[in-house]
């Protein structure tokens, strides 16, 4: 009896120190994630001086509709003002279209092409589907090595550094246009994405879906569906 107590008194400061540790290591990479990429954030007119491969906006939610939702929609806006503004005459979308009747990168593209963009300056990565991957496959499928990633902040961080694990130079650019529903909650689960992918971006599998590449360089219309 008194062993069995003593057993599980030794498992039970076991797991709370290991709880102790998780905790405290995602406070530090959280930590570690933001200092090591806030000064690649940085504006509009800062980011006429860049000269990227492309500007990539990453995916997010679509309507049943067929609209993006305002974050996506906001991002679009972004990428569509940096082009304009001739940052790069590029634009790379990056989203899940992976599963049958679920589809970003179109809706994405043809909000652009209704602004006035060319359809062959705009690429579809329609296997998008994590950051990660998206960083992943612009670099190693669209052969973009300098690139200008358009997300919300809380976003950018993660996406920044997943693209300097993997030797991409990268900067970030805001679409924070306005207060988005639900954002607590969003900024909690990002802490928890952002320890998954120091770790992911320190091992640095291939993606989850791999292809012939695709120069970014090129002609957009190569991607269309």
């Amino acid at each position: 009896m008194k062993k069995s107590l003593e057993l599980a008194k030794y498992i039970s400061i076991t797991f709370l120190i290991l709880a102790v540790v998780v905790f405290l290591s995602s406070i530090f990479i959280n930590a570690y994630v933001k200092s090591s990429t806030k000064d690649l954030i940085v504006s509009l007119d800062e980011a006429l001086n860049i000269k990227p491969d492309c500007i990539i906006v990453l995916g997010a939610g679509v309507r049943s509709d067929g609209s993006p939702s305002p974050m996506l929609q906001d991002r679009l806006i972004t990428g569509i003002e940096l082009y304009e503004k001739g940052v790069s005459d590029r634009l790379l979308m990056s989203g899940d279209h992976t599963k049958k009747g679920y589809d970003e990168v179109n809706i994405m593209k043809g909000y652009a092409i209704d602004k006035g963009i060319p359809s062959e300056h705009i690429f579809m990565d329609h296997a998008g589907i994590s950051t990660y991957d998206s960083i992943y496959r612009a670099k190693e499928i669209f052969q973009a090595d300098k690139i200008v990633i358009v997300t919300q902040s809380y976003h950018l961080y993660r996406a920044l550094h997943i693209a300097e694990r993997l030797g991409v130079e990268a900067y970030g650019v805001s679409a924070d246009v306005r207060i988005y529903a639900g954002q607590d909650l969003r900024e909690f689960r990002e802490k928890a994405a952002r320890v998954k992918d120091f770790i992911k971006a320190t091992v640095k599998p291939g993606s989850k879906i791999g292809g012939e590449a695709i120069p970014v360089s090129g002609n957009g219309d190569v991607t269309n569906d």
